[in-house]
């Protein structure tokens, strides 16, 4: 694993920097494409902002005990998040954001664009979520010892998996828990998630930040795992990537780094390339309500249907105050691109990749012959109605969770949400997705078809062939 000159792995490396005051000159990651567009729109200046911040050094800690208060996120003094740069490109133009410690990650463009991350300063902490279990229990350890112990970051675990396995256990004094107060905040004090298992623990976590979610590297462990990208042999090389920098910077007028050290040689690694996954924002209205019931944010899709009653649902379909259809059928369904290789592709929709700005209409068994899947833009605002005169009610639920009913005149919004999930690529997005189609679906594949010898075919029309 290439280290950056000047900087060691050695945590300890870190501990004497003291303040960084970061400055880059854009160039291209592996994509060459993004230097050509900050070329040609001459933008070329992506030095850091002046203030700088200063790394909180960890206070002592002692080996938990079962007598031991719960070491929480608030409980220690705890450091202030990483800051760190957002660098975009459309192809076409380039800009760049400085996310501070206390600002919350957010893209101005959420669904579309390339998007890096380039940490101004080192991660101090982190997440780390696995599947439901004691399965994985053995691959989890070993990544919180390898973060918490080798590269000095504090780890966040749920409480109930802290409850169960570290507490009480020797040999992980830097790992942390959470309350329920604590936990709408959680976006506030980690700087990326590590998630082991499949694409339900992706989605879990998505459920846990239903707001701004820092980044996530997911390793699989799971039965398909569509979106977890990362072979976990490989965790040690992959998380030094997150946390050091692993996206080649080809041609840079790179960098000046105003402390002890000086990165100012081209060709560096610097930063991560992410997917953002756009979720969606649902809201129930319940009838005659003056205000939304409930507010959940989606990563894979929202569905309504019939549950047990024998009668087709009758939903009511509008697109920004404007009906646009009427669906009778066992449901309905809106999905993001993401989740449009999940159910809505069972159901029929197409598979889209997560880089196309867009929400999926997929009805669910429709009775009804021309009542086909449709992909709209991102803007759209749509609100799925029971009307009052509708045989039976209906019910909801957002990513498989949170089902509930919904009673004549209640109602589903549905718009896409400022906060995507950024996915940290092993690849680039577009090869990870081809990957991702071609290892869980085997999608385009069959035997091929044996070449036609010349003396098979000869004298004999091309339309006398077989399609054998």
């Amino acid at each position: 694993m290439p280290t950056m000159p000047g900087l060691a792995r050695d945590p300890g490396a870190f501990r004497n920097l003291g303040t960084c005051n970061l400055k880059l000159a854009c160039g291209s990651f592996r994509t060459r494409r993004f230097a050509g567009a900050c070329r040609a729109q001459g933008t070329t200046d992506l030095a850091a902002l002046s203030p700088s911040e200063a790394v909180v050094a960890d206070p002592a800690l002692s080996e938990p005990s079962t007598s031991a208060p719960t070491p929480t996120v608030r409980s220690k003094n705890w450091p202030r998040k990483s800051s760190l740069y957002i660098l975009r490109t459309d192809g076409k133009s380039c800009s760049r954001e400085l996310v501070t410690g206390t600002g919350k990650l957010h893209f101005a463009y959420p669904s579309t664009q390339q998007h890096l991350l380039v940490w101004r300063h080192r991660p101090k902490s982190v997440m780390v979520i696995m599947k439901l279990g004691d399965e994985l229990l053995q691959p989890f350890l070993e990544v919180i010892d390898f973060l918490g112990r080798e590269h000095n970051l504090r780890v966040v675990v749920e409480p109930h998996v802290y409850e169960t396995h570290i507490r009480g256990r020797p040999g992980f004094p830097y790992a942390y828990t959470f309350t329920a107060s604590e936990k709408e905040r959680l976006a506030e004090y980690v700087d990326f998630v590590v998630c082991i298992g499949g694409d339900g623990v992706i989605l879990h976590s998505s459920n846990l930040f239903n707001h701004s979610m820092p980044p996530i590297i997911a390793f699989n462990m799971g039965s398909m795992g569509f979106l977890t990208n990362h072979d976990f042999s490989n965790f040690k090389g992959d998380l030094m990537d997150v946390i050091y920098g692993g996206t080649k910077l080809d041609s840079c007028t790179l960098l000046s780094l105003d402390s002890v050290n000086s990165l100012d040689e081209p060709g560096n690694s610097l930063g991560v390339m992410v997917t953002l996954r756009m979720r969606l924002v649902c809201e129930i209205w319940r009838k005659g309500g003056a205000k939304p019931e409930q507010a959940v944010e989606v990563l894979n899709e929202m569905v309504i249907d019939r549950g047990s009653s024998a009668f087709l649902t009758n939903i009511e379909c509008y697109e920004k105050g404007r009906f646009i259809a009427r669906v009778q059928a066992d449901g309905i369904m809106l999905a993001t691109p993401t989740g449009s290789t999940a159910y809505s592709v069972a159901a029929g929709g197409s598979m889209v990749h997560p880089n196309v700005p867009a929400i999926l209409l997929t009805p669910v068994c429709p009775h009804s012959l021309s009542f086909r899947p449709i992909i709209l833009p991102d803007y759209a605002e749509l609100e799925l109605r029971i009307p009052d005169n509708a045989r039976c009610t209906a019910w909801v639920c957002f990513d498989g969770r949170s089902r509930q009913e919904l009673g004549r005149g209640d109602s589903v919004k549905v718009r896409m949400s400022e906060n995507p999930v950024p996915t940290i690529n092993r690849a680039d997005l577009t090869g990870d997705w081809f990957d991702s189609l071609e290892r869980c679906f085997r999608w385009s594949d069959r035997t091929v078809q044996k070449p036609l010898e010349a003396a098979a075919v000869e004298g004999r029309s091309p339309l006398e062939g077989s399609r054998g």
